[in-house]
């Protein structure tokens, strides 16, 4: 053996599966792993320039991987009016008042954070934002980015008003006349688009930057961006990652998923592959690639837009009309995915309610009896309410489970905006993830941050016990539904490189594999469960390069 540039000795070492190795050293040359090896071996592979790295009990994994971000839209809200800080209302107007007052030549007033569970009914009313900024329009999304908060000003210039109908992909918060209120939940958010001044490239940029950033300080080395297209004024995402390939700034690698526009044709599919190959003849898919397509089938539940199999309730807890959108016609949807499995593309599907991950599963299904078996790994984002029936199809069709385990806890959004609404016996189908795994089924794992935290050990943390750091609660949809430490992690690192179809050169720590690791203290694995969220990270390293070393 010869000498490493970079020796990592004295800690546990988790490999992407099972229980982490101890008593082993990981050696680094260039930006690949050269050996995994017993300490005995060790001092073969320290020469003269060696960087001898002491863990001191720390644990060395592979880096995380993120299955769901929105990167971009996350860095420009951080640039923007940020309000995920503000723990109530009157936080988040204090801060809209805070960035107005520090903004005076800001025509319109952009950002977004603000937490439904803060509001009655989980929808903000105008006042609130007219009492601060009464001169200028303000449009603020939610923190889970499916509704958005206006004051009066942007009513007025979107032209809105009483007569305005919902469209048939959202809906409007109203007043007894019917006038706006100043809530827009999902389709209804584009109607100040004609309006809302678009986000500068420079400043989207400065955005994917800023995210990258705080991303790799938490560790993580790639990830799946679930929305190519355009998002929250930001027109092309897409030319923002090509800039950012072509200036050599993006130093992680990342699946972009091609947003598929519900109210468009199959003709979609063509423009997509066209995309696709386009960056394979360019010869940059190592760093950035388009092979994915996102397909949004249902909303959330707390603004009863998830797409379910029976009906929400009313605040007396009688039955009403609405089970939620499906916001592609599931035989359109079985049309879409099997041309585009046929094509050599993955499908990224958003589905929350159990009718929409039935409907996802379904489509799967068609593609596979038209196409035979595949390599697309098409994998289900979210997965709040999963049939029982519906966590066994998905080993079967090789569907993947993409968890956002950080939602898997009491908490008020779900307690008090959710759960009320749903029909007896819910709350035990809440985020099955224990179901999934004894099922069969592979796991992913993302953060869908902006929405929530990208902290991938705060999300481990609740995959393992099913209840918040400091929450005095029952684990959400009981105990049987917790995961293992060694399978949450595996689901950020192996599981996820799997999806990102990464898993060739990344995900693990093994001979030949890229040098993208993240050193943990203290390790996950010494701690008792109820303190794994103290597992914070000391170090990442991408390609065998120090990219975030915590200071004291």
């Amino acid at each position: 053996m010869s000498a490493a540039d970079v020796l990592f000795t004295g800690g546990a070492v988790f490999t992407g599966t099972g229980r982490p190795r101890k008593g082993h050293v990981v050696a680094v040359t260039g930006d690949r792993i050269t050996a995994v090896v017993p300490e005995s071996e060790a001092q073969a592979l320290i020469g003269e320039g060696t960087q001898v790295i002491q863990l001191d009990g720390a644990l060395l994994s592979p880096g995380f991987q993120d299955a769901h971000v929105h990167p971009i839209g996350a860095g420009v809200e951080l640039l923007m009016c940020n309000l995920t800080e503000a723990e109530s209302a009157e936080q988040a107007v204090a801060a809209v008042k805070a960035y107005a007052d520090a903004n005076p030549d800001e025509a319109w007033i952009l950002g977004g954070g603000w937490s439904m569970d803060q509001y009655p009914g989980g929808a903000p009313v105008r006042a609130l934002l007219d009492a601060v900024v009464p001169d200028r329009p303000v449009v603020l999304s939610s923190r889970d980015h499916h509704s958005v908060w206006a004051n009066t000003a942007a009513i007025a210039l979107a032209g809105l008003d009483g007569s305005t109908p919902d469209p048939v992909d959202g809906r409007i918060e109203r007043e007894a006349d019917g006038f706006p209120a100043g809530t827009f939940h999902e389709g209804a958010e584009h109607l100040f688009n004609r309006v809302r001044p678009g986000v500068d490239a420079d400043f989207a940029y400065a955005g994917l930057l800023r995210a990258q950033e705080e991303l790799v300080a938490l560790g993580i080395t790639g990830w799946q961006d679930a929305m190519i297209g355009s998002l929250a004024g930001i027109e092309d995402l897409d030319a923002i990652y090509r800039r950012a390939v072509a200036e050599g700034t993006l130093r992680v690698h990342v699946v972009g998923a091609q947003w598929w526009e519900r109210d468009g044709g199959i003709e979609q599919v063509t423009r997509m592959l066209a995309r696709r190959d386009e960056l394979v003849a360019a010869g940059t898919t190592e760093r950035y690639s388009l092979g994915t397509t996102k397909i949004m089938v249902d909303g959330v539940a707390e603004n009863q837009t998830a797409a379910m199999l029976t009906p929400y309730r009313d605040s007396h807890g009688h039955d009403t009309d609405n089970t939620g959108l499906s916001f592609v016609d599931p035989a359109f949807l079985k049309q879409v995915v099997t041309e585009l499995d046929a094509a050599g593309m993955q499908v990224h599907f958003h589905a929350l309610g159990d009718r929409a991950v039935r409907e996802a599963l379904d489509a799967i299904e068609a593609a596979r009896t038209a196409n035979g078996p595949t390599d697309g790994r098409h994998h289900l984002a979210h997965l709040q309410i999963v049939e029982e029936s519906e966590t066994a199809r998905f080993a079967p069709l090789d569907a993947v489970a993409n968890l956002q385990a950080l939602w898997a806890t009491h908490e008020d959004q779900i307690d008090d905006l959710t759960l009320p609404f749903l029909q007896d016996g819910a709350e035990a189908r809440q985020y099955p993830f224990g179901d999934l795994v004894r099922h069969g089924a592979r796991l992913a794992a993302g953060s869908d941050w902006p929405v929530s935290s990208a902290d991938p050990m705060d999300a481990i943390h609740i995959a393992v016990t099913r209840v918040a750091p400091g929450l005095d609660a029952e684990p959400l949809g009981g105990e049987h539904q917790r995961l293992d430490l060694e399978t949450a992690m595996a689901a950020y690192t192996s599981g996820t490189a799997y999806v990102n179809h990464r898993d060739h050169d990344t995900g693990y720590i093994r001979e030949g594999y890229l040098a993208n690791l993240v050193v943990l203290e203290p390790n996950p694995f010494s701690l008792p469960e109820a303190e794994i969220h103290r597992a914070t990270v000391t170090s990442t390293w991408i390609e065998g390069t120090p990219a975030f070393t915590r200071t004291a």
